[in-house]
């Protein structure tokens, strides 16, 4: 293989391994226990009991959620004795929103250009 065959398929690889992240952030956000959890953890790291206070779901239903949010990699756990503390990883946030960003500015793109055919479309 070429170089340049080589530097195409690292690219390929690398927009792969990107879209998977994006996937499991989003895919980690589809749930409103998770969404909560996120907004929780904005104000602050706190402990597992603390978080699953305003739910009314087991403990270990929120330790299956927490460890969903821990594989996107936008939780992290930190273990001190018998409690565990978690803390949002902000910049994974701050990925999925420059992906919305890009996607806000492509789409407004296209909508002024579609205002402007109109314009020149009318009588």
């Amino acid at each position: 293989m070429t170089r340049r065959g080589r530097l195409k398929t690292a690219g390929r690889n690398r927009a792969a391994a990107a879209a998977t992240e994006l996937d499991g952030i989003f895919g980690a956000l589809a749930d409103p226990i998770r969404r909560a959890i996120v907004a929780r953890l904005a104000q602050g790291e706190c402990s597992v009991s603390v978080l699953a206070e305003p739910f009314s779901v087991s403990l270990p239903a929120i330790s299956r959620h927490l460890r969903v949010l821990e594989s996107s990699g936008l939780v992290t756990r930190r273990i001190e004795g018998r409690v565990h503390h978690c803390r949002l990883r902000a910049e994974e946030l701050h990925r999925a929103k420059g992906w919305i960003e890009e996607q806000q500015a492509f789409w407004e793109k296209q909508f002024q250009a579609l205002a402007h055919y109109l314009k020149l479309e009318e009588p």
